[in-house]
């Protein structure tokens, strides 16, 4: 099966870092509640953190507990000198303001890049991701048709914001959810961050098409990617498998920021 080994690449991107200095600052993650997939989420990035020698550290708060009360919490381990980075573990109890909370990280420690930290050059992680699957792949963005299925904050939107400002590829097509999915056939590329099991289909692509799926939702107990690769029509498409797929690199590149700030 053509799979793209995400472990692959993030053991890669893990050596690179194990060559670094070690350092004295703390990693510190922010948990509202107890939801299953943000606990999960939290142990992989736990994981590594040993790997790597880094004191990563979890701060726990109560799910209902209110935005503004989250924010000055959040602002006052900032201050912390020790602290070197900070990340709110997603997703959020629906009561809280998603955008101020991550905004309420300062710049300079938002190694996720999903509020300020895009401000002092920081790459998101989800963008890294993409880059290090291109680099591995040995493909040149200049010469590919580029199609993203989904445009949230997460993905899509920093994905797009990339390709757009850098000029990175030949042809980008933007996609949400709802549009019409028969452009895809056009498409060397097919980047999604839905998080709608099985939205894509073989079918829709065309032959060798590369698949960089962000999707993630639960099917029967199960962690599925938004591309179904159950398909026999799968043996001409090559994916990022769900899980193992685009998960452990967008983990190795939170830390590979981590680095890069403190």
């Amino acid at each position: 099966m053509p799979e793209i080994s995400g472990i692959k690449i993030a053991k890669k991107i893990i050596g690179r870092l194990k060559k670094q200095p070690k350092t004295q600052k703390i990693l510190a993650a922010i948990l509202i509640g107890k939801n299953p997939a943000s606990l999960s989420f939290l142990s992989q990035k736990e994981k590594i953190a040993k790997e790597l020698r880094i004191d990563f550290k979890i701060y726990k708060f109560p799910s209902k507990i209110t935005t503004k009360k989250l924010c000055q919490k959040i602002r006052k381990l900032a201050k912390f000198k020790k602290i070197g980075g900070i990340i709110v573990q997603l997703p959020l109890e629906k009561h809280l303001d998603i955008k101020q909370i991550l905004n309420s990280i300062a710049a300079q420690k938002d190694i996720d890049v999903l509020g300020k930290g895009k401000e002092i050059g920081l790459l998101s992680p989800a963008v890294g991701t993409v880059k290090e699957i291109l680099k591995y792949k040995k493909i040149k963005p200049s010469k590919t048709k580029i199609a993203i299925v989904g445009l949230g904050f997460l993905v899509g939107r920093p994905i797009a914001n990339w390709l757009k400002g850098k000029s990175e590829c030949r042809k980008l097509y933007l996609l949400d959810k709802g549009k019409d999915f028969k452009i895809l056939k056009n498409a060397d590329i097919v980047i999604s961050g839905v998080g709608k099991a099985g939205l894509i289909k073989p079918r829709m692509l065309k032959d060798n098409a590369i698949v960089i799926d962000f999707g993630c939702s639960f099917q029967n107990g199960k962690i599925k990617g938004d591309f179904d690769n159950s398909s026999r029509e799968i043996k001409n498409i090559y994916f990022t498998p769900t899980p193992r797929g685009t998960g452990p690199i967008l983990t190795a590149k939170l830390f590979e920021n981590f680095y890069n700030v403190v």
